[in-house]
This record gives C-alpha cells, structure tokens and sequence, in this order.
C-alpha cells in the first residue's frame, strides 16, 4: 500500500513538473504605438519586442478602457459588467472590492499545483485584508494596493487623499522609500524565479506601476541618467516617459535572463500586455501615444481599448507571426488554464473563451464579438461584432475623442538591439529567435495605417458611432448611415448584455479609510474598530 502511496505521489508530481511556468507582465497605461513592434522608433523596447518577433503579436487583442475593471477581466474572466466592476476605479479608502464570490486566476491554478507570485499593483480592493492578494490565491505580494504610486517615495494621491501604499505580503514597507518602483519589482520578480524549485510550475504575475503617472507634484518619474539618455525627444514629458518605458524593457529582459538562468525558459509561456489604452497628449499628465489610433485611456475608441500585447512560448506550434485572432483580456484564464493543461470544458460560467488553440495552431478564434463595456451611470457602451464597432456615447464629454500622437515612424529602427539584447540573447541561446528579415516582415505587418481618407468627427453623445474595424481601424468616418440594419443588431446585442449585467459596487469613499487617520498608510481599515490606529 505505501509503495501504491508513493507511485502516485511520483505521477503527481510528474504531471505537475511538466505544466508550464506562467509569467504575466502587464504594464499601465502602455499605449499602443509606445511598443516597437507597432511601428514606433522613437522609445526603444528591445526586450519587448524580441519575445514579440519570437511569438505572437496579439495585433487583434482588446483590453477594458480603465485600470480596476480591466483587471477584474483577466483575474475573474468576466466581463466587468458581470462582476460589478464596470464603473471607474477603487480608490484606497473605498469600502469595496472585487466580489469574494468570484473565483480569481491564481485560484484556479493552485488547484493545478502552481505557486503564486504577485509583485506589484493590486488594484482590486483592500478595505479588508480578505480582499488582499494573499487571500485570494497567491502566496506573497511585494507591491501596493491602490491604483498607482510615487515611484520613489511610493504615495499615492488620490481621491482628496495621500498615504504610503507599499507593502511586503502584509506588512508596510517603509524601508523601500527612496527606492525606483519598476527596479523594486524587478529585483523581487528575479530573486522569486532565482528561488523556486522548478519541479513545480510557477505562475508571477508582475503588475508594473510603469508607465502610469505618479502623483501631480512630479507624475513622470525615472532616473536622470536614464532621462537624459533621450535627449533627442524634444518633448520634455515626451522624454521622461521614454526613460520610465525604458525601465519596464530593461525589466523584461533580466526577467527573461532570470528564467533562462534558471533553466525554466523552455518550459515557460509569457505575456506581455497593457491594462488599457495609452493616457495620451497629457491626458492624466502623461505623454504615452496610441497613434495612429483614436482617443486614450478610459475612451471606448480604439486607442483606449485596443491593447498592446503579445506571447511568448516554445509551447506555441506556429509562433514568428502577427496573430489576428481577436482576444479579450477575460480570454487569458480559460486560455491559460487550457495550456496548462486544465479542463476548461466546465468554464460556462465566465465570458472569456480559451484562445490556446488558435493562438497556437493559428486557427480561427472562437471569438466572434467583444463587449468593451457598459456604464449605464456615465450612459456609455460600446460592443464589437466582427468588423463591426458600435459606440454609443462618450467619457469626458468628448473632450479626449481625438487623434493622439506621436507617431515616431521617422525614428530609426534598431534592429541589433532587438537581436542583441538580453531578451534576444536568451532566445538564441534556446534556438527560438528570428532573423533579421523575419522581424522587419513582422513589424510592417503589426504597424497599423489609417489610409488616406479624410477624419470625420463622429460625436457619440448625439448619434451612435458605428464603423467598419478592419477597414477603418482608426475610426475615420461612421457609417452608420450606410448600414441601418446591421446597426441595429448591434444596439440589439448590447441591451442584450445590459440585461444581464449586475449593479456597480462602487461607492463613495469612507472617511474612516483616510490615510491620515492610519499613520499616513493605505491600509486595511475595514478590519479594525479603532481609526487611530497606529500601522507598525
């Protein structure tokens, strides 16, 4: 019987060891021209875009407009409104979270034998610990909760306002003050992969505060000798946002180096993705660029919904290829969980499909429609149906429905640097790099073009924005006139999916949760009686 025990306990373990290391790097408010790959040479990304020449370019993936609700849709595979979550952000002192209900990624893999990781942003609810990172599926945390962070001081302002939100599991962090955010992550995000025991799959799910904006006194923020390494980017924001997307390369190609060291790089799957479009023009002070897409971040035009994004695996049958499957952000935990091996036929529960085998095999992709989403507060929606795209109002009365550079294609392309990188290094090392040739085939493929028609300004607060998405990727000219019927299944479709949609959580922010009522901390006060509290 105990030999019986122990052939069993070996099988496991087997099976276990053979299920992929899962490494998820999503950056914050990463636009989509700030990549390479997209066509830019103005900001460098070297690392990035080797894993993305060497896998897949997700050139038809689409991500929530705004930080929290994006979020919830790769943690829960649900569409925000079906979690409550389809309205704005959490804030630090709200007394609301992601539902306990809902059964998160990590959940889904520990079940499967993974460890868990998370570094860096949360974003998803801390007024009680139970909301916390640690309680739901992941077995340490070295990052903060709230929606983003000074990257030095590590405060965040917000909501009327201001506390210290860095943490190491449980525990407040003061002694990383002074410290560079994106080098924090990196440094625990290497020391995680130096130190797990291979023999079973790892899944670090590293959140970058980068390139989010800081707090208003200084909310572009990087090294000085990394900015002054952009000197030729005339535009001052410009520049600084260069160095601090600089910092998120560099950090992507010493987590390569890490896995590759390690030994686990030919049993890896990575993804790369932005939470949302780019906050472009000054947009939230910053200075990304979704060119030659329309609009920014929290906008359901294309450049605040349609995501920077790629991935990376030997697993992939037919990788070093521009992947036109339509993807939404809920798509990755089916589409995980299926390529590591899981049975995902009872999924019927969530919206995301499982793309793995199309992706993969590059066959066509279950999905045939996404629901960018429905606010019934602000009285937007927006739904895509093939090549069809239905917008149906506006955020910011339309303040922020243009066009948004810079496009950077005058910019040099360095080829070397992408094949001579640490990221390219790796992939040579393991024989799963391209050529030269392939790359350059590759990036025109991925750099989108308007055409030459004129912009027509489409205002959807007064009539419906309707356009053909493949024809007209930047949203030139609505014709909505044009195909009366076919925009009236659409309109259709979304009260469809209205009727179905849960009620926003979101409330209003409780004083108690301020701050300085926890010695200047964003903290957990949902769980203490006392709002003096001191946080040791």
């Amino acid at each position: 019987m105990l030999h019986f025990i122990i052939l069993i306990t070996c099988f496991t373990s087997l099976a276990t060891a053979k299920r992929p290391h899962i490494i998820f790097i999503l950056a914050d408010d990463l636009g989509f021209n700030d990549v390479g790959f997209h066509g830019s040479g103005q900001i460098p990304t070297p690392n990035i875009d080797a894993l993305a020449y060497s896998g897949l370019i997700l050139n038809n993936y689409y991500v929530n407009p705004i930080c929290t609700p994006s979020r919830s849709a790769l943690m829960t595979g649900k569409y925000p409104i079906h979690t409550g979550m389809q309205h704005g952000v959490l804030y630090g002192a709200e007394p609301s979270g992601l539902p306990l209900c809902e059964k998160l990624l990590p959940q889904y893999l520990q079940e499967l034998g993974y460890v868990n990781h998370i570094v860096g942003k949360w974003h998803l609810g801390s007024w009680k610990k139970v909301y916390t990172p640690l309680y739901r599926g992941f077995v340490s945390h070295l990052g903060y909760w709230t929606g983003h962070q000074d990257y030095y001081d590590h405060t965040a302002m917000e909501a009327g306002s201001w506390g210290l939100d860095m943490r190491k599991n449980m525990s407040v962090a003061y002694e990383l003050h002074g410290e560079y955010s994106t080098d924090i992550f990196t440094k625990e995000s290497v020391r995680l992969i130096k130190n797990h025991d291979p023999s079973s799959p790892l899944f670090l799910y590293l959140a970058h505060v980068a390139v989010h904006s800081g707090n208003p006194y200084e909310p572009l923020r990087a090294p000085d000798e990394e900015i002054a390494g952009f000197g030729f980017i005339e535009n001052y924001e410009r520049r600084k946002f260069a160095a601090m997307l600089s910092k998120l390369d560099e950090s992507v190609g010493q987590v390569v180096k890490a896995l590759g060291d390690k030994g686990m790089l030919e049993n890896s799957i990575i993804v790369f993705s932005t939470d949302n479009g780019g906050a472009a023009a000054g947009f939230n002070l910053n200075a990304a660029s979704n060119y030659p897409l329309r609009g920014v971040k929290n906008t359901y035009w294309e450049g605040g919904v349609k995501g920077a994004g790629l991935i990376w695996s030997p697993l992939i049958q037919k990788p070093f290829r521009v992947s036109r499957q339509m993807m939404h952000i809920a798509d990755w935990l089916p589409t995980l969980l299926e390529a590591a091996g899981a049975d995902t036929t009872n999924l019927t529960h969530i919206d995301g499909l499982s793309i793995w085998k199309a992706l993969s095999e590059n066959s066509e992709s279950p999905r045939e429609e996404i629901l960018h989403n429905i606010d019934d507060i602000l009285g937007i929606s927006s739904i895509t149906v093939n090549n069809w795209k239905l917008i149906q109002g506006t955020t910011y009365k339309g303040a922020w429905d243009n066009w948004y550079g810079p496009s950077g294609r005058w910019y040099q392309y360095n080829i070397s640097s992408v094949e001579n990188g640490p990221v390219g290094v790796q992939l040579k090392k393991i024989n799963k790099f391209v050529d030269g040739k392939v790359i350059k085939t590759l990036r025109a493929e991925a750099t989108i073009q308007c055409g030459d028609g004129p912009k027509i300004h489409c205002n959807p607060l007064k009539t419906p924005c309707f356009y053909n998405i493949l024809k007209d990727p930047c949203e030139l000219k609505s014709v909505a006139k044009e195909y009366p019927l076919v925009l009236k299944e659409l309109q259709v479709r979304i009260q469809q999916f209205n009727a179905t949609a849960v009620p926003p959580i979101k409330k209003p922010v409780d004083p108690k949760g301020d701050p300085k009522n926890w010695n200047r901390v964003y903290t957990n006060f949902g769980d203490f009686e006392n709002p003096n509290l001191i946080v040791l």
